[in-house]
C-alpha cells in the first residue's frame, strides 16, 4: 500500500508543476485533464502526509522517553504520544477508503425519475412528495433542478416525473435512491381512518455523454404531437411535444415541457442516452458478480429500499437497518444522514471485499 501511495505522491508532484507551466496551460484540453487528475489527488496525498506526519511524531516521542526528563515533561510527551497512537487506525482506515477505485459515474450530473407503482392517486401523490424532496435536498447542496418530463394525475400527484440534478458529486449521493420506495399512510380520501400502502419507484441515471455511449440516430424514431394538459386539453397550438423511440430495446421517451419542439427532443435524447448507459452498466455489473456482491443494492430499481411511515412518523431504510424518527424533515430534503450511512456502510463491504480478495 505505502509503495502505491509513495507513487502517487510523486504523481501529484509532478503533476503540480506541470498545470503551472504556460505551454501546458495554452493546451485547455490537457491542463483541464491534468487539473481533474491534481483535483482527484489531493485528499489522498495530503490524508498520507498527516499520516507520516503522525508517524514521525510517534517516533520523535519515543527517543524523548529515552533521555532524560524532568516528570513533568516527561508526562506531556506521553499523552501527546498516546494521542497520536490513537490517530493511526482512523488514519489507515481512511486512506483505505481513498484507495477504493472511484466509480466514474460519481461526479456526473444525474437523471432522476420517479414513478407511481402500487396505490393509484395515493402512490402518484406521494411520487410528488418525493419529488420535492429531492429538489429540496438538491438546494440544501446549490445544485440545479430542471424538469424534462411530467405526467400529473389531475389532483396534484405525479404518475411519472422524470428531472435532472446538475452539481458536482451528485450521482455519488444519490446512486443509493434507486429502487422502490413504500408509503404507509392515511389518504385523505379514506373516511375510514385506514393505513394505506403505496409503492413509487425511483430511478438515479448518471448523465451520459456522447462518448458515454453510443447512439445511432438511425434507431432512433422521432415523433411530433401537440402538448397536451390534464384531461387531454391542448395546452400548446403547435407541435412541439415529441416522442423519441430507440427500435432496437423499445424505450420510448416523450417530453413536451418546453414551448420549443427541439429543447423537448434535446431532453428526451438525454434521457434516453442515460438510460442506454444503464443497460450498458447492468449488463457489467452481472458480469462482476463478485463486485455486485460487495455493494449495498445500488441501481435495483424492483429492491423495496426504504419505508416512509406517517402514523409513526418514521423512515426505515431496510438494505442498512437505519431507523429516523423524523419523517416531516426528511421529506423537507433533509436526507444526509441516510445517504452518509449507506455510503460509509458501502464503503466498508467494499474493503471487506479487496481485503479478503
Amino acid at each position: 500500500m505505502f509503495a502505491q501511495l509513495d507513487d502517487l505522491v510523486e504523481k501529484f508532484n509532478t503533476i503540480s508543476e506541470q498545470i503551472s507551466q504556460p505551454e501546458i496551460i495554452a493546451e485547455q484540453d490537457k491542463w483541464k485533464r491534468l487539473m481533474k487528475e491534481h483535483s482527484d489527488l489531493k485528499d489522498i496525498v495530503e490524508k498520507y502526509q498527516e499520516y507520516k506526519e503522525t508517524l514521525a511524531a510517534i517516533d520523535e516521542a519515543l527517543i524523548m522517553l529515552n533521555e532524560n526528563l524532568d516528570e513533568d515533561f516527561k508526562e506531556l510527551v506521553k499523552e501527546e504520544l498516546a494521542d497520536n497512537k490513537k490517530k493511526i487506525e482512523p488514519l489507515e482506515n481512511e486512506i483505505k477508503v481513498l484507495l477504493l477505485p472511484k466509480d466514474p459515474n460519481d461526479e456526473k450530473n444525474v437523471i432522476v425519475e420517479i414513478r407511481g407503482g402500487a396505490g393509484g392517486d395515493e402512490a402518484a401523490l406521494f411520487a410528488s412528495d418525493l419529488y420535492r424532496m429531492y429538489t429540496m435536498y438538491a438546494e440544501r447542496n446549490h445544485w440545479k433542478t430542471e424538469l424534462m418530463s411530467l405526467n400529473e394525475n389531475g389532483i396534484g400527484g405525479f404518475k411519472e416525473v422524470i428531472f435532472m440534478i446538475k452539481g458536482q458529486g451528485a450521482y455519488s449521493q444519490l446512486k443509493y435512491e434507486s429502487g422502490v420506495h413504500r408509503v404507509q399512510r392515511i389518504p385523505a380520501t379514506e373516511s375510514g381512518g385506514r393505513i394505506h400502502t403505496s409503492t413509487v419507484t425511483v430511478a438515479v441515471l448518471p448523465e451520459a455523454e456522447d462518448v458515454d455511449v453510443e447512439l445511432n440516430m438511425n434507431d432512433v424514431r422521432i415523433d411530433v404531437f401537440r402538448s397536451s394538459g390534464n384531461g387531454g386539453q391542448s395546452v400548446n397550438t403547435t407541435d412541439s411535444a415529441v416522442r423519441v423511440t430507440h427500435m432496437p430495446t423499445g424505450i420510448v421517451i416523450s417530453c413536451q415541457d418546453e414551448k420549443s419542439q427541439l429543447k423537448n427532443k434535446d431532453k428526451a435524447l438525454k434521457v434516453l442516452r442515460a438510460r442506454l448507459y444503464e443497460m450498458e452498466q447492468e449488463k457489467q455489473h452481472a458480469e462482476l458478480a463478485a463486485e455486485k456482491k460487495s455493494q449495498i443494492g445500488t441501481g435495483d430499481r424492483s429492491e423495496r429500499i426504504r419505508t416512509y411511515n406517517f402514523p409513526q412518523g418514521r423512515v426505515t431504510d431496510h438494505r442498512v437497518g437505519l431507523t429516523l424518527h423524523r419523517l416531516d424533515q426528511i421529506l423537507n430534503g433533509d436526507i444526509e444522514e441516510i445517504i452518509s450511512t449507506l455510503t460509509t456502510i458501502d464503503q466498508t463491504e467494499k474493503l471487506k471485499y479487496v481485503t479478503h480478495a
